[in-house]
């Protein structure tokens, strides 16, 4: 399909409160301040713009509107969704579409959860199948039969990656090594200490084949970005993070019961690849830095497989080489992603990416303020990638469900 909005929008600010286990706040309350910052490093004020605001719900969220108003803005288009994983990238798409339509000329997309001390991602013990027979999902057919929580669905998916290609925990394990050591450098990130293969391959397993540091951290947060057009974003107080491609939430034939169309390991982000690469122009080897999903280790290495960073069947290989990681060829989630450093439903790695691409990573470098860094990648050191000039988000939902965005600062 033919796209010419080609580095016509760009993300130009980009905002956050801290991540932790015990915000003692409400969502609304956070996702104020995390809108405020937002605004704040863009250098716009409430009557700067003509606002629109996208937010995505669920898990206790609270509306745009309600938000807005706390911040004194009055809105010329909202729209709360529902979702979750992947819906960052998709959003980032529709924001690009509202402002190309006339509705606004700004939008501020948000995302704000307790998602520790509130809800938390895997329910309990009976929410989950409750849920899913409630409202038709696919958990209908399978919740109650112990298939409810996203670690038990998407486990299928790579237990039959490693019976058809081999691939190995031991493989596995080297996403939370990588994305470990990214997040030793991030004095912001929840888990900041570096973990070995054994370290994950020795904790406890959750749901076979997946061990308990295959797992995503839990935290309360809240997050934002802002999207505007490149003619305004020249004035702006930040160097434009340029929107080249996004793709939003492609999905494999019955997204719910992909099993059923294409091999089980196969994931959707071979749909999302095609519309991403072909509207940013750009493909695989241009990138420099790339952001894939990681609610647990194994749906990044899948990501990275479907989106043609390496052939399917080599993604074992591919993660354990050490090109993910800083200094490596192309270094993954450098803020330490969701493993590590927060689950904010992928605002957080698209927000690092838009740090990488502006050379103001927050790491302990110095005078990183400045754009000053060491690249000295040991611990409690640098974590701004030399030269970085094209990223890569990739979003994941489940397996059948795929987004993606590239971003340049060229």
């Amino acid at each position: 399909m033919a796209w010419d909005h080609r580095g016509k929008y760009a993300i130009v600010g980009i905002g956050e409160t801290e991540y932790t286990r015990n915000s003692g706040r409400t969502t609304r309350a956070m996702a104020v301040h995390a809108v405020r910052n937002a605004m704040t490093d863009a250098g716009l004020e409430k009557d700067d713009a003509s606002w629109g605001w996208l937010s995505y719900q669920g898990r206790g969220s609270t509306n745009g509107p309600e938000v807005a108003h706390d911040l004194g803005i009055r809105l010329d288009f909202y729209m709360d969704c529902y979702g979750g994983g992947s819906s960052t990238e998709a959003l980032v798409g529709l924001a690009m579409g509202a402002i190309e339509s006339g509705m606004c000329d700004t939008v501020i997309v948000n995302r704000s959860m307790n998602g520790f001390t509130e809800t938390r991602t895997g329910g309990t013990g009976h929410a989950a199948p409750v849920w899913g027979v409630a409202n038709g999902s696919h958990s209908l057919h399978t919740a109650l039969y112990g298939q409810a929580t996203p670690l038990q669905n998407f486990a299928l998916t790579f237990a039959r990656h490693m019976y058809e290609f081999g691939t190995t925990n031991a493989q596995l394990a080297h996403v939370k090594v990588a994305h470990s050591k990214h997040a030793s450098n991030n004095p912001k990130a929840y888990y900041r200490q570096r973990m070995t293969v054994e370290d994950v391959l020795s904790s406890r397993y959750i749901v076979k084949p997946f061990h308990l540091l295959d797992c995503c951290v839990e935290t309360d947060n809240a997050t934002a970005i802002i999207v505007t057009s490149m003619d305004r974003a020249r004035d702006l107080q930040q160097a434009p993070a340029k929107i080249l491609g996004v793709a939003g939430r492609a999905s494999k034939y019955a997204a719910d019961y992909h099993w059923c169309y294409g091999p089980v390991n196969r994931v959707a982000g071979e749909y999302a690849a095609k519309i991403l690469w072909d509207n940013a122009g750009v493909g695989p080897d241009d990138v420099h830095v790339t952001g894939a999903y990681d609610a647990f280790t194994a749906t990044a290495m899948l990501q990275l497989e479907s989106f043609g960073f390496c052939d399917i069947g080599d993604g074992g290989e591919y993660i354990s080489s050490g090109a993910i990681e800083l200094g490596g060829l192309r270094p993954n989630n450098t803020s330490g992603g969701h493993l590590c450093e927060a689950y904010t439903h992928g605002m957080n790695m698209v927000i690092e990416n838009v740090r990488q691409l502006r050379g103001l990573a927050d790491d302990y470098c110095p005078n990183w303020q400045n754009g000053e860094h060491s690249f000295d990648y040991s611990e409690r050191g640098c974590r701004q990638v030399q030269g970085v000039q094209v990223t890569a988000n990739l979003g994941w939902a489940q397996p059948g469900t795929a987004s993606g965005l590239v971003m340049t600062n060229q």
